[in-house]
C-alpha cells in the first residue's frame, strides 16, 4: 500500500500547530494575568508553571501539554488508509509524535519559543507505547521524590524509554528501538543547560508543592 503523502502531510501540520499551543502562556495570562515567560526559569512549560503559579496552574497545564501530544498521535493515523502496526503506520504514529514536540519546543504561537517538550513526548509515547510510557512515569516519580530535581527525573524518564522498549517489552522494531533512542537524545538535548547545573550543583530542586527550593 502507496503510504498517503497528502493526508500524511496534512496530519503533520496539524499536529504541528497543536503541539505549538502555549498551553503555559495562554492559561498563566488568562487565569492569573501572568505570563509564566517572564518569571522563574523563563521557560514556557509546565515545571516552570509549578515553579511560578503554583500546582492551581501546574496541573492543568501539564496535563493539556501532555493530551497535545497524545491526541493528535491517537487520532489522525484513524483516518488514513494504513493498517495498523505496518511499518508505514509505525513510521507514521512516530513523525506525528516528533511533530507535536517540536511544535511545543517551537510554537508558532508563542514566537518559536516554548517549552522542553517532556510532558508532550510523554503524551506521544503513551500513544505509542503506554507500557513503556507507565515505566517512564514510574523512574520519573522516583528520581524526583528521591531527589526534588524535575530536570534529574525528566532525564532518567528519557533514558528508561529505549530500555524500557528493549529489555522490558523486547521489541525489536528498528522503528520503536530508533525512536526511543531519539526521543532520548531529544530530551537531553533541550535539557542541556539543566546538564551543566546538575554538574555544577546549581540546579534548583522543587516543592511537592511546585515551588523551587533554592540550593544551597
Amino acid at each position: 500500500m502507496d503510504f498517503p503523502w497528502v493526508y500524511g502531510i496534512a496530519s503533520m501540520v496539524i499536529a504541528y500547530l497543536v503541539g505549538s499551543i502555549p498551553t503555559s502562556v495562554w492559561w498563566g495570562k488568562s487565569f492569573f494575568g501572568i505570563d509564566v515567560r517572564e518569571h522563574g526559569s523563563h521557560n514556557a512549560g509546565a515545571t516552570n508553571t509549578f515553579r511560578v503559579l503554583g500546582p492551581k496552574a501546574g496541573v492543568p497545564v501539564l496535563l493539556i501539554d501532555i493530551l497535545k501530544g497524545f491526541l493528535p498521535v491517537r487520532i489522525l493515523p484513524n483516518f488514513s488508509d494504513l493498517h495498523a502496526d505496518t511499518g508505514p503506520w509505525m513510521w507514521f504514529r512516530v513523525a506525528l509524535v516528533l511533530a507535536t514536540v517540536v511544535g511545543h519546543l517551537y510554537p508558532v504561537f508563542a514566537g518559536f519559543k516554548g517549552g522542553k517538550g517532556v510532558a508532550t513526548s510523554l503524551g506521544g509515547v503513551l500513544a505509542v507505547h503506554p507500557g513503556a510510557a507507565a515505566i517512564c512515569i514510574g523512574v520519573f516519580a522516583a528520581v524526583f521524590l528521591l531527589s526534588r530535581y524535575v530536570s534529574l527525573g525528566s532525564l532518567c524518564a528519557a533514558i528508561a524509554f529505549p530500555l524500557a522498549v528493549l529489555l522490558v517489552f523486547h521489541e525489536t522494531s528498528p522503528i520503536k528501538v530508533g525512536f526511543g533512542i531519539a526521543l532520548c537524545v531529544l530530551v537531553f538535548f533541550t535539557h542541556r543547560q539543566n546538564i551543566g547545573r546538575l554538574i555544577r550543583g546549581e540546579e534548583n530542586r522543587m516543592s511537592l508543592a511546585g515551588r523551587r527550593e533554592d540550593t544551597p
